[in-house]
């Protein structure tokens, strides 16, 4: 799968697992996250072997950072990856909880 071929409408958000999937094949990437309060914290990204650099997790991760901004909801960034991509997206800045913007 291509960069390119990846979309955002390819991330479905599974809420009784708390976590946004994107299959791929037999295999699912995935972006799990925990509620805390009224935050989210994003706490781990995973994407299978095959499918990595393929912009997979970033797109896992601006399904994440719209929908917690659709729900007013401030991110909890514990994710190494979803914190390189904060550190690239500056306009998510005002969605994280001011303790972890950087």
């Amino acid at each position: 799968m291509s960069e390119s071929a990846v979309k955002h409408d390819d991330v479905k958000h599974n809420q009784a697992e708390h976590r946004f999937e994107i299959p791929l094949g037999n295999e699912l990437a995935m972006l799990v996250y925990e509620l805390r309060g009224d935050d989210i914290a994003l706490v781990h990204t995973e994407v299978p072997k095959g499918d990595r650099g393929k912009g997979v997790a970033g797109k896992l991760t601006e399904a994440a950072l719209q929908y917690a901004k659709s729900r007013h909801q401030l991110v909890i960034p514990e994710c190494r990856f979803v914190t390189t991509y904060l550190k690239r997206h500056p306009e998510y800045r005002e969605n994280v909880k001011p303790e972890y913007r950087k």
